[in-house]
């Protein structure tokens, strides 16, 4: 591992993790997320890997190596742990905890890290409901749930985790109680994927299939 990570190495890291979660992290992709050019993420890629942070193939695309993994955990898992602490804590709302999250993630040492989960009670899981790495069942829980767009008519569960990174779509849910461990069941679905009918807390809304693909269910 390099003697010094900067953060724009974080940053990527952390990128190839979450992507890493959804399927094949190829270059393509990792520029889309990053929103830069590929000949830029083509010399990030060229510096990661020569600092033994990932393993990239025309095959199977881009790999954290064992080292990577680490990194890009330990980011995650502060980046998770500040959200929680900017909800419960300071108390604001988790539409606005993701971007304040990213700006603290990076000067943390391991020493704050563990008094800050000391302090939060270790918990498992960041506002939104994704895993913290480092607690029980972090990896299994990444992997288990499904996009609620996966569902069919009839089907229900349990809301795991939403997507973090867009705060409007925060605040939308929000307003319709769609959080973490809230029960929901698929009612309807309008044809040629068309918007689906949801009941949650004994109200029915209509979700678009972009909106239901950022929802992430487990089973009841």
């Amino acid at each position: 591992m390099p003697k010094v990570i900067t953060q724009a190495v974080e940053e990527y890291l952390e990128a190839i993790y979450k992507m890493s979660l959804e399927g094949p992290v190829i270059a393509a992709r990792l520029a889309e997320r990053m929103k830069v050019s590929p000949p830029t993420v083509a010399d990030m890629l060229r510096r990661l890997t020569e600092n033994g942070l990932v393993q990239v193939s025309r095959r199977h695309g881009v790999h954290l190596t064992r080292q990577g993994q680490q990194a890009a955990e330990t980011l995650v898992r502060r980046h998770r742990l500040w959200e929680r602490f900017l909800t419960d804590v300071l108390g604001l709302d988790w539409d606005e905890v993701h971007e304040e999250a990213c700006k603290l993630e990076h000067a943390m040492s391991p020493q704050v890290e563990e008094k800050l989960a000391d302090i939060l009670g270790h918990p498992d899981t960041c506002p939104h409901g994704f895993p913290i790495p480092g607690t029980k069942g972090a990896r299994k829980r990444e992997r288990e749930a499904v996009p609620l767009s996966n569902l069919c008519v009839g089907d229900e569960g349990v809301i795991e985790r939403v997507a973090e990174e867009e705060p409007k779509l925060l605040q939308y849910l929000a307003t319709l109680g769609l959080f973490p461990d809230a029960r929901i069941q698929v009612k309807e679905i309008a044809p040629f994927r068309g918007p689906m009918l949801v009941r949650v807390a004994g109200s029915q809304y209509a979700l678009g299939q972009e909106v239901a693909s950022k929802i992430m269910v487990k089973g009841k």
